[in-house]
């Protein structure tokens, strides 16, 4: 009796264990075809997605993506989508906008998505990180720092004009010797320089002489009125000696001797150097000639060319720093004195004078020197210079954004300040600018805006043609005013494509290949996913 319970028990235990194992695969195959597909995505870049299945532009097949898989995978939750053009347009499913037929971006739940990452922004460019480094993409970052703009120009060393002296007479007579016969000779202050002979100063002379001997005698006289007269002449005589410039000591020396002089002496009236003599022995001399011209080179001048667009970093009393290549490692100090008030036409420039002692002598007039001129703006916001496209009436800076995005954004710039331009508006701190390889990412900008803009053809808002057909009603908002065409469902052109490098609409009846991938096929024109070039027509 035992015996035959156990068997039975043991049968059943058995037969549970069969049912169990043989129905499970039937029970999970059931449970597969029941599970929601929510959409479908690239398997190579999961941010393209599309509600039907597609092929992605490397060929390979979009694959199915669950709701049970969205809910276990751990991944971002996806809250909405928008249109990436106008993200005022928002849709619960992926698709593609209505008005201009761009792709979807999904929004998700942790506040990142294609706003964040730069995928909203109009005239973004993604790029993947493989191409990012085979065209070479360098990026800097917008920050303050201390501005300080350096100006340099090239200038020539001349005399300070209050430091030259002319040598001149006021009398009329010859020259009898000279003292000083060669340009360029050094005289000290007081030093001689020519003795000259005037008929004019000898009759002076005698005049002061007689106008002495006759005060002397009117002196011993009663009369108070003609020895009055005897002081007036010969003060008369006297101031007009000091009028031709006849020092007080060579007066009383005639007084004391009484005997008249032939020549007079003329001495230096500055230390320096003669760098110009008209003086010759037995030269006839008129009065305001020009005899010699000194120059000190204790001070002297540089006069630097500065160009006309800088002149308004210039001030006066603003410190310069000039170098020789006569004098390497040498470097001296001066400030701004003077900015000429007119410009050279032929360079368009502007002089600037700058001051500066000249200890021993070592820079000699007619030296060109380098002037360096520092002017500073304080602590301002500034960009690297290399990430700056100038267009002429535009500049034009790419912000680097998360997910491979690069957002193209137009800035005003103040004064470049060694190798960073001031911003004045467009750009914040911290922000990632693409400071190498921008040319090429300005290039795919343009394509895929040229391309965004062939899209939107034919639509209302943008100039093109109202469709015949009617519009079909649909439960979703009005998109920013635009009157919507009704959107291609067929599975080739509905999925969600996001606009890559060099993706531009497919051409009918043609394919594209790489020449030198030619595995690659391709039903539009654009870039080669493994190396970048242009695809070709295939033959």
């Amino acid at each position: 009796m035992k015996k035959t319970i156990i068997t039975i028990l043991i049968s059943i235990a058995l037969g549970l264990a069969a049912g169990w194992f043989f129905f499970r695969p039937a029970q999970e195959s059931g449970a597969t075809t029941e599970r929601k597909i929510l959409y479908y995505r690239d398997p190579m870049n999961p941010q393209n997605t599309s509600p039907t299945p597609k092929k992605a532009p490397d060929g390979m097949d979009f694959v199915p993506v669950h709701a049970d898989e969205e809910s276990k995978s751990g991944e971002r939750k996806i809250l909405y989508y928008v249109d990436p053009m106008h993200p005022a347009y928002k849709s619960d499913k992926p698709g593609t906008a209505p008005d201009c037929g761009m792709d979807l971006v999904p929004v998700y739940e942790d506040g990142q998505g294609s706003t964040s990452d730069g995928s909203a922004i109009p005239g973004a460019v993604k790029i993947s990180p493989e191409k990012q480094q085979l065209i070479g993409v360098q990026t800097g970052f917008v920050e303050y720092q201390d501005a300080q703009k350096k100006i340099r120009a090239v200038g020539q060393v001349a005399y300070a004009e209050p430091k030259q002296a002319y040598v001149t007479t006021k009398f009329e007579g010859y020259i009898e010797e000279l003292f000083v016969d060669y340009t360029g000779k050094r005289v000290e202050k007081g030093q001689p320089l020519f003795s000259i002979y005037s008929p004019e100063l000898v009759s002076t002379q005698e005049e002061y002489l007689l106008a002495i001997k006759t005060q002397k005698s009117m002196m011993m006289s009663a009369s108070a009125e003609a020895a009055a007269g005897a002081n007036t002449l010969l003060e008369s005589a006297k101031r007009r000696l000091a009028l031709w410039d006849i020092t007080e000591k060579e007066i009383e020396e005639l007084a004391q001797s009484g005997k008249i002089k032939k020549t007079l002496t003329i001495y230096s009236p500055i230390r320096g150097y003669v760098i110009e003599k008209m003086a010759l022995r037995g030269l006839k001399v008129m009065p305001g000639m020009n005899l010699y011209q000194i120059a000190d080179l204790s001070t002297v001048w540089i006069l630097a060319d500065v160009y006309e667009y800088e002149l308004p970093n210039i001030k006066v009393g603003q410190e310069a720093t000039i170098t020789l290549t006569y004098y390497p490692g040498e470097v001296f100090k001066g400030r701004v004195t003077y900015i000429y008030p007119y410009l050279t036409a032929d360079t368009r420039t502007v002089k600037v004078r700058v001051e500066l002692p000249n200890p021993g002598e070592k820079l000699k007039p007619q030296m060109y020197a380098n002037v360096e001129l520092q002017s500073g703006f304080g602590k301002q916001l500034t960009v690297p210079e290399e990430a700056v496209l100038d267009a002429g009436a535009e500049k034009v800076v790419f912000v680097a954004h998360e997910g491979g995005y690069f957002e193209p954004r137009q800035v005003e710039l103040g004064a470049k300040v060694s190798d960073r331009f001031i911003v004045l508006s467009g750009l914040t701190e911290g922000e990632k600018v693409v400071t190498s390889g921008n040319f090429l990412i300005d290039s795919e900008s343009r394509l895929k805006s040229a391309a965004s803009g062939m899209a939107g053809m034919g639509h209302g808002a943008h100039g093109g043609e109202q469709p015949n057909e009617t519009n079909e009603q649909s439960d979703q908002p009005d998109h920013s005013g635009h009157q919507m065409s009704k959107p291609n469902q067929s599975s080739e052109h509905s999925g969600h494509e996001t606009h890559e490098m060099g993706e531009v609409k497919q051409t009918a009846g043609k394919k594209y290949t790489c020449s030198m991938h030619p595995e690659v096929i391709m039903d539009a024109p654009g870039k080669c996913p493994k190396c970048g070039m242009n695809l070709i027509e295939k033959q």
